[in-house]
């Protein structure tokens, strides 16, 4: 399993990205309670994603920014992926193992191979089976790893991917709240890029 950190440092070199902000805060409401991370790109070509229904859907570029949530008692992080005019493009899902801190403070999560992606337009996507299968059968993931992946991704459909319009309007709510500690200047663990 991939550990990978949550301000992605290794895929802005790998795409030429400069130039990027990046905050960690846990928030405490209403209807969420976990870490969030959140990376804006100052700089950076748009990359494009082929949806089968939303078509061209943009995944990374200048302007874009990126709303990372793990929820507590989940194993994922919901990757919600907005465009400069703070719409939806894309959600990205990945099933992790644990959640991790390197030394500099920056969170870092441990990949369990499987993904499901979904758009606001109502495509979805469960990616990388076979990554999770091979591990498995490598014995890289014990049977009760494997079992509780699957059972993530069912969990993952069933409560973010069942009604899309829904999480869009609970990723939007959490979004203000943190642009709102940001803009209010409130102490959080920052870095810019």
């Amino acid at each position: 399993m991939k550990r990978k950190r949550f301000d992605r440092d290794v895929w802005w070199a790998h795409n030429k990205f400069n130039n990027t902000e990046y905050y960690q805060m846990r928030i405490d409401m209403d209807d969420y309670h976990g870490l969030v991370c959140y990376i804006k790109m100052l700089d950076g070509k748009y990359h494009y994603w082929d949806m089968p229904i939303a078509g061209k859907t943009a995944i990374i570029g200048e302007g874009m920014f990126w709303l990372q949530l793990v929820p507590d008692n989940n194993k994922h992080v919901i990757t919600a992926k907005y465009l400069s005019s703070n719409k939806l493009s894309l959600c990205y899902i990945d099933v992790i193992e644990a959640i991790e801190y390197d030394s500099d403070g920056v969170a870092v999560f441990i990949d369990k191979y499987l993904d499901v992606t979904f758009t606001p337009q109502g495509d979805l996507i469960i990616a990388d089976r076979d990554e999770l299968d091979d591990a498995y059968q490598s014995n890289i993931i014990s049977k009760e790893q494997y079992d509780s992946a699957l059972i993530e991704c069912d969990l993952i459909i069933n409560e973010l991917c069942s009604n899309i319009t829904k999480t869009e309007a609970w990723c939007d709510k959490i979004l203000s709240c943190v642009n709102n500690r940001i803009n209010n200047g409130e102490k959080q663990f920052t870095r810019t890029y």
